[in-house]
């Protein structure tokens, strides 16, 4: 390329690194760096040191915008202007795709199979290649052209006289005087009905009570080759009145042989649809099961839950939605059908006879008298009674008010579909078999055991599938293959999107991005290695190389040792968090950052460590014990917590941690404690629990779904906030109430964004975007609100404060005080009070819960459930972390941590192993004990880790 000055301009540059002049997003302090391009590229440092600002806020920013602005100036007015970030320049981008943690969403439609568009691959396989048979008799179905037709019938009805019939009518009530008319007038004479032989009368009509199978007489003959016009003919007008249906039946038998254009059952006559890949499809009306609607599960009023003790009576509150007796129209009600079957009300329910029960229950139709009641003492009144669930039944589907729905839904329960057995698909499509499995089934497997079904599938085709299924199982075998190398083996393709981790989400994300294919293009990923253990990671580096190897550009913010150490090139951000971070602290190759001096190199080195405690805690001498846990994978497994000490659960990605803890041991302490709603997974019994007075269940869900909610709000903080600014003198002059200051309320808030500070615009094709209010310029509220100061301060300033900041900002109020050092203590003192809390990650989300727990009174008997708090964390901020936990247990409560992080596996007291595989063959305990003894046991991948770290 030459200038006007017939100089040659350095365009080599720009292909070998992207350069970044002279940023400033966020906390980066005015940043230059070059970052090289086709390797791997790790960046780390301390959590909130600058990584993200300058990996996705700047980087991935720029490359979104560039983008867009490719698009049309008629696209581009409605997108509205994205910001440019803050930065001189950069040079060397190529398109950008970010792969982040960003929790999935909440559609229970949503699977793994439809993420990664697998089983769209089977849909299409099951549709084209599939082999049908019959729901009623397995037989395999039939389909036939006209010609083959004709053969047949010559072969195996020569010299016989036939009739030849189409069905009209198959099992249903009618009286059909309409139908029998239209036949009339279309000149035929006979009919078969129900089994016999009748001739059209004018006015003819059948008993419209029963179920009546109907079939037309299209022609009587004797087949012989030389009437083969003439049975041509019929067969092809059968086939137009029986749509696509036709019968031969043998004069004086009463067993007709079908034939059919479609697929068809040769003994019962039932056809099905030809088969498209939407038959196949639990989203789409022709596919889904009817009576689930494709969820695979039911909603089912629990009598358990309305009735949980039958040693009560109506009167004293055995019906829980009902409570204790009161002088109202139900009762009165009840007391009618008490009469009726010969019981009082104050009768326990086990006494009261079925038939009572039932109507009291399922409500009766008959109108009940009423007695003894304020309409008087022997009213005509009369009514009927609908049954205590059909009112639960009606609260459940009130639209209008949210606490009438969710009084109804204590009383419900979710239960398999009885219909599709919890399989989403009707029985046509559960029916479609290859290599004798259903779509369902194939579903269902370990993604490693269908991986290996599909891999000699060919050879157990015929030749005619095995040229269709060919290319397609190739896609599949591909797109599996991918699956499996970033070490997701256990899940399933029926597993619901919803149950991911950030971390199971974000791998099967990049696995399509790899099977995309693509070349010359940036991925930005955050911290991929959430939620897999010690032993998949390399796995997951293989995959990354994989992708850079077919030439493109890899950048991951991670803070995890072995991705650092594969790394062609890292990046250290700080020297510390916030405003004190944000620069370059060292770059290079691994070893070039082992040399430097920075934190994250010391503890490369081994000149810092996270201490191990000096000894193991025995706890207060108390145990929890679940006993016979077997949902999901668990086998059936004892499991005992020692009470008072720092618990880690580890083992593989999916062998059955999540299960055991969050679907199990939490929903049994809440109901315990709290009388929750939700059921835990199936156990048989569980000791221990009245030693325990508290449960907190600390995950990684977002605070909120909206940019409304954020930490200073989640905390309460911002109540107090908004009681100081209220009783300045300035507030009180204008008769301003803590509501004022609130940006969720009308009042003191911009009315134009409504309080939130920015402006969503929906893209059709691509993720919303967040576009600043233009009349409040983000600050959220209205002038006369951001007149009143505290300190020179208004509300919006303290609401953009770091949390460091804001320490020393309140410092004389201890009530704000104690909870912002909370805060700042759990490694949060870089984020700001107002940040919405969708551009927390998920680990940030869960420290900022954590801290709104730590600030509230604990009462010694507390177990704390955390589930992978170290994500997003650097070995610094793990060392804080594990102090405030320390604290926390030198009370007497209990820490429970799913965890794969060794640093905090090593400092714990005692680890429950679980394993040793994920999915099937996984759900057993491996071995307990401190680490010492975990480290000592030869099944357990943790303990031959933790063996390599010298334990």
């Amino acid at each position: 390329m030459k200038t006007l000055n017939n100089e040659a301009t350095p365009v080599e540059n720009d292909l070998e690194q992207i350069e970044v002049l002279g940023a400033r997003v966020h906390n980066l302090q005015n940043i230059d760096i070059a970052i090289p391009r086709n390797q791997l590229v790790v960046i780390t440092g301390l959590s909130g040191s600058g990584k993200s600002s300058l990996a996705f806020d700047t980087i991935y920013a720029e490359g979104q915008r560039r983008y867009i602005e490719t698009f049309s100036a008629y696209a581009r007015q409605f997108l509205g202007g994205l910001e440019r970030p803050d930065v001189d320049k950069i040079t060397g981008l190529s398109p950008v795709i970010s792969i982040e943690q960003k929790t999935t969403g909440k559609n229970p439609r949503s699977t793994v199979g439809t993420t990664t568009e697998v089983y769209d691959f089977f849909r299409l396989l099951y549709a084209r290649a599939g082999e049908a048979f019959s729901y009623k008799t397995g037989e395999k179905m039939v389909k036939y052209t006209d010609r083959e037709i004709l053969n047949l019938i010559l072969s195996q009805f020569e010299q016989k006289n036939v009739y030849i019939l189409s069905p009209l009518v198959k099992g249903r009530k009618g009286h059909y005087k309409e139908l029998f008319e239209q036949i009339r007038k279309k000149g035929f004479l006979n009919v078969r009905v129900d089994g016999e032989m009748k001739e059209i009368r004018h006015g003819m009509k059948v008993d419209r009570y029963k179920n009546h199978f109907i079939e037309v007489v299209i022609d009587k003959l004797k087949v012989t080759p030389k009437d083969q016009k003439r049975l041509e003919d019929s067969v092809a007008l059968a086939m137009k009145q029986g749509k696509n249906i036709m019968m031969v039946l043998e004069k004086d038998t009463d067993t007709p042989r079908y034939f059919s254009r479609q697929l068809m059952c040769p003994t019962t006559g039932i056809s099905y649809n030809e088969p498209a890949p939407h038959n196949f499809s639990f989203n789409s009306p022709q596919g889904a099961c009817p009576k689930c609607k494709g969820l695979g599960f039911v909603e089912e009023t629990d009598i358990e839950k309305i009735i949980p003790d039958k040693t009560k009576s109506i009167y004293s509150g055995g019906i829980i939605p009902l409570g204790r007796y009161k002088n109202n129209l139900i009762f009165w009600q009840l007391e009618a059908i008490a009469d009726k079957h010969g019981f009082k009300l104050k009768t326990p329910i086990k006494n009261i006879p079925d038939e009572g029960l039932d109507e009291i229950l399922h409500g009766t139709t008959e109108p009940l008298r009423l007695k003894d009641t304020p309409l008087g003492t022997s009213s005509n009144y009369s009514l009927s009674f609908d049954g205590i669930i059909s009112y639960i039944r009606n609260q459940q589907n009130n639209d209008t008010s949210q606490k009438a729905r969710k009084w109804a839904n204590q009383f419900v329960r979710k239960t398999t579909c009885p219909q599709c057995n919890g399989q989403r698909l009707n029985k046509e499509a559960l029916h479609f078999l290859i290599d004798g499995k259903n779509i369902a089934q194939v579903s269902n497997m370990d993604l490693k055991d269908l991986y290996k079904w599909c891999d000699g599938l060919e050879d157990r085709l015929s030749s005619k599938q095995r040229t269709i299924a060919r290319e397609i199982l190739k896609e599949i075998r591909a797109r599996l293959g991918f699956m499996l190398d970033v070490g997701l083996d256990y899940l399933t393709l029926n597993r619901s999107a919803m149950t991911l981790s950030g971390g199971e989400s974000q791998r099967i994300r990049l696995a399509t991005q790899i099977g995309s294919q693509l070349v010359n293009v940036l991925y930005i990923l955050d911290e991929p290695s959430i939620g897999l253990h010690q032993r998949d990671n390399h796995r997951l580096i293989t995959s990354l190389k994989q992708l850079r190897d077919t030439g493109n550009s890899v950048l991951v913010v991670e803070h995890d040792r072995d991705m650092m150490m594969a790394a062609d090139h890292i990046v250290d951000m700080g020297p510390y968090a916030g405003r004190h971070g944000g620069e370059v602290v060292a770059q290079g190759t691994p070893n070039e950052i082992l040399k430097a001096e920075s934190l994250t190199a010391n503890y490369l080195r081994g000149n810092k460590d996270i201490p191990l405690p000096s000894d193991r805690r025995k706890g207060d001498g108390h145990k929890l014990t679940i006993k016979g846990a077997h949902g999901n994978n668990l086998k059936n497994i004892d499991v005992s917590f020692p009470l008072g000490t720092f618990i880690c659960v580890t083992g593989v990605s999916g062998s059955g941690k999540s299960t055991l803890i969050n679907e199990t041991l939490y929903p049994i302490l809440n109901q315990h404690i709290y009388n929750s709603v939700k059921d835990p997974l199936p156990y048989k019994s569980v000791k221990g629990l009245e030693y325990i007075d508290k449960v907190v269940n600390v995950d990684q869900s977002p605070l909120g779904r909206t940019p409304r909610s954020n930490p200073a709000t989640y905390t309460k903080l911002f109540d107090d906030i908004r009681k100081l600014f209220a009783e300045l003198p300035e507030a009180k002059i204008r008769a301003y109430k803590p509501g004022r200051f609130s940006f969720n309320v009308k009042g003191g808030r911009c009315e134009t964004c409504k309080g939130a500070g920015v402006q969503v615009i929906e893209m059709n094709f691509l993720p919303d975007v967040m576009v600043e209010c233009p009349e409040c310029r983000g600050k959220r509220y209205n002038r006369e609100t951001l007149e009143v100061r505290y300190k020179g301060k208004s509300i919006s300033d303290v609401l953009n404060m770091t949390i460091n900041q804001a320490v020393d900002f309140f410092e004389h109020i201890p009530s704000l005080v104690h909870r912002l050092k909370i805060l700042q203590e759990v490694g949060l003192g870089y984020i700001r009070l107002g940040q919405p809390s969708t551009t927390l990650s998920g680990g940030e989300s869960q420290r900022v819960k954590l801290a709104s727990e730590l600030s509230k009174k604990d009462t010694g008997k507390t177990v704390y459930l955390l589930d992978e708090p170290t994500t997003g964390l650097h070995f610094e901020d793990i060392r804080v972390l594990l102090d405030v936990l320390s604290r926390l247990i030198s009370k007497g409560n209990t820490v429970i941590m799913i965890e794969h992080n060794l640093d905090v596996i090593k400092a714990a007291d005692y680890i429950i192993d679980i394993g040793p595989e994920g999915g099937a063959q996984g759900g057993n305990v491996v071995c307990c004990g401190t680490p010492e003894e975990v480290a000592a046991c030869p099944q357990s991948y943790t303990g031959q880790f933790l063996k390599m770290e010298g334990l």
